[in-house]
């Protein structure tokens, strides 16, 4: 089932992630879901607070990015086929280059700015079928990653722009907590919320 994206200004998107365990109520069922809700979007990754729960999962596959002729064979095959549920994620490290990269957000439809983050990261974290894996990326995947852990963490990525790109995306941030943006899939407005 395609379920509806929960736009920027929903409190939801602050929080701080639960861990959640395999008995997690129909825990197939979301993960199914969150797939459908992110392929319906044309979205790489997609977190749980995303779709309005604050537990700690997201998913990844980044598939459309191995189309880039700007990546080198090696980041292409990387990325081509690359999907994985992450639960309960936590990052052991952070290390590397700081790099830019423009970035985008379901949450935060029509905005797109350049962000740094480190190029290599390692992680813990559960599989779908509760499987501990420990496990290094670097490049491209690292930054989907690091980009999707962020909203387990209530970390948006308009956060780590400077505080001049903030003031200038005030007002579309504002117009888009307002639903005031048109977009091809469903989302839920915080905004819009509170007029009922």
């Amino acid at each position: 089932m395609t379920l509806p994206i929960v736009a920027y200004g929903d409190p939801v998107l602050r929080k701080v992630g639960k861990e959640i365990d395999a008995e997690y109520p129909k825990l197939n069922e979301l993960i199914a879901n969150m797939w459908e809700t992110m392929y319906n979007a044309n979205g790489v990754g997609l977190a749980a607070p995303q779709i309005g729960l604050a537990i700690r999962i997201f998913l990844v596959d980044t598939t459309p990015f191995a189309d880039d002729e700007e990546l080198s064979d090696e980041e292409q095959n990387a990325l081509n086929g690359f999907k994985k549920v992450f639960i309960n994620a936590k990052f052991e490290e952070e290390v590397g280059t700081e790099w830019a990269f423009n970035e985008g957000c379901l949450s935060i439809p029509d905005v797109r700015e350049d962000v740094k983050r480190k190029d290599t990261i390692t992680l813990t974290y559960y599989d779908e079928d509760f499987n501990q894996k420990t496990e290094t990326y670097t490049g491209l995947l690292a930054r989907v990653i690091q980009h999707e852990y962020d909203h387990i963490e209530g970390v948006l990525f308009t956060d780590k722009l400077s505080p001049l790109k903030k003031r200038l995306l005030k007002g579309r941030l504002s117009n888009i907590s307002k639903g005031k943006i048109k977009v091809d899939y469903r989302m839920r407005f915080p905004e819009m919320k509170k007029g009922r």
